[in-house]
């Protein structure tokens, strides 16, 4: 299944931009951010059966924008996240689609504003700690998503250069091979990891690993990817062609495939889900 992203289209909310997809022959939808609509589930619902619904992360947006971090020691942000990816949850039984996908945790508690862009110096939450929060939380979340028969995809993290330049050491949790598979080999089976292609080129640069190599240590937990290409630099979710890195070792067959391309036209993202359509079948 291949699905297209919300997420470049921030000031309007994710339904309205999926009934735009829709017009446009795009029957597949990542729900993703967007901005907040009071109610939520019968939106959903007029959606069902006419688009197959995917959420992911940031979906649906809360009143109050808030940094989702499953990691954080900040009692109140916790509470938030664990309260926004039970919902999310609930809402992936409620639209039949049984995977819900969310970011991994932070070191810090980056404000709203600072996402995707250079995270002001703060101090950092010890990374043992961290990981173990992080890990608990998340193995509670799997145990009441198996109850209503849903997988949890964790998404890597990218770090910037300019990101570790400021803090001298890694911020973020799940950015590197060797950190992702010592946390994915104790999660429950219903637990997977859903492979940023970009974020994972971003952060290769950043610490010195290698993609491909990277890639199948990976492999034994992708159960999804979001594909959009960069310079290496940062995740500027640019359109990817058929000379992108990640072709030649991506894993075929999965029921999860988002095209998470920002900077293009409606029509532009159908010309790049019909790449990846033929791409996948090579």
């Amino acid at each position: 299944m291949i699905y297209v992203s919300t997420g470049g289209y921030f000031s309007r909310s994710a339904i309205d931009t999926a009934f735009e997809y829709l017009a446009n022959g795009i029957v597949n939808v990542e729900l993703s951010g967007g901005a907040y609509s009071a109610d939520v589930e019968s939106e959903l619902l007029k959606l069902k059966g006419r688009i197959d619904i995917q959420l992911h992360n940031y979906y649906p947006p809360p009143s109050t924008p808030f940094v989702f971090n499953l990691a954080s020691e900040n009692r109140e942000i916790a509470e938030k996240s664990l309260l926004h990816a039970r919902n999310a949850i609930r809402l992936s039984e409620l639209c039949g689609r049984g995977i819900y996908g969310f970011h991994a945790g932070f070191r810090i508690d980056p404000d709203v504003d600072e996402l995707g862009k250079s995270i002001g110096f703060r101090k950092l939450f010890d990374a043992k700690r961290a990981e173990k929060i992080f890990f608990d939380r998340v193995a509670c979340l799997a145990a009441e998503a198996k109850q209503a028969g849903v997988s949890l995809l964790i998404e890597n993290n990218v770090l910037t250069s300019r990101n570790l330049n400021i803090y001298k050491e890694n911020p973020l949790l799940f950015t590197t091979p060797e950190q992702i598979t010592n946390i994915m080999k104790m999660m429950p089976s219903n637990v997977g990891l859903l492979l940023d292609v970009a974020h994972l080129k971003v952060s290769s640069k950043t610490l010195g690993f290698d993609l491909l190599d990277g890639h199948e240590r990976l492999r034994p937990w992708i159960r999804g990817y979001h594909l959009s290409d960069n310079d290496g630099s940062i995740d500027s979710n640019d359109v990817f062609t058929r000379q992108s890195w990640f072709w030649p070792c991506i894993i075929k067959g999965l029921n999860y495939y988002t095209i998470e391309v920002y900077k293009t036209s409606i029509a532009g993202l159908v010309q790049q889900r019909d790449l990846a359509a033929e791409m996948l079948a090579l």
